[in-house]
């Protein structure tokens, strides 16, 4: 099937969304487009959208970081990792109380990830070691590429 034949009417006429009287949040499409959700880490993205839906209609939110944490069910280190991340990204500005969702800028910043030092680190970026803790769990022998 084209890409011109494909029907923009929607699937469910009736449950279209609108933007209700009781607040007021968006994404642009450039947010996908251009690479933003690929260069967010999980916990960043989380906050943004967070933050995103939070925001009235300049961005500006004003969610205390207990609240935040508890909401997202994350630790205290993890929200301030994302936190600043997301400022240096230029995509939140934080003034110690309120948050503002800044417009996107001309392209997205990927993290520079830290060289791996631990085992915890290994655990939890490495691929190889990633698939070695998987196949111990389940008790598999990861030489073993013969298939059944």
């Amino acid at each position: 099937m084209s890409a011109s034949s494909i029907t923009r009417a929607p699937i469910e006429p009736e449950l279209v969304r609108r933007i209700g009287t009781g607040g007021f949040a968006f994404v642009p499409n450039r947010f996908l487009r251009d690479g933003f959700l690929a260069s967010l880490e999980p916990d960043e993205l989380r906050l943004y959208v967070l933050l995103v839906l939070a925001g009235d209609r300049q961005g500006m939110s004003f969610y205390h970081y207990d609240r935040l944490c508890a909401i997202l069910r994350l630790s205290l280190e993890a929200y301030l990792d994302a936190r600043n991340a997301l400022i240096q990204k230029r995509l939140l500005a934080f003034d110690g109380t309120r948050f503002q969702v800044l417009e996107l800028p001309p392209r997205p910043q990927f993290s520079q990830q830290p060289p791996l030092r631990t085992s915890d680190d290994l655990l939890r970026r490495d691929p190889a070691t990633i698939r070695r803790a998987i196949l111990d769990g389940l008790a598999l022998d990861p030489d073993d590429s013969s298939e059944d």
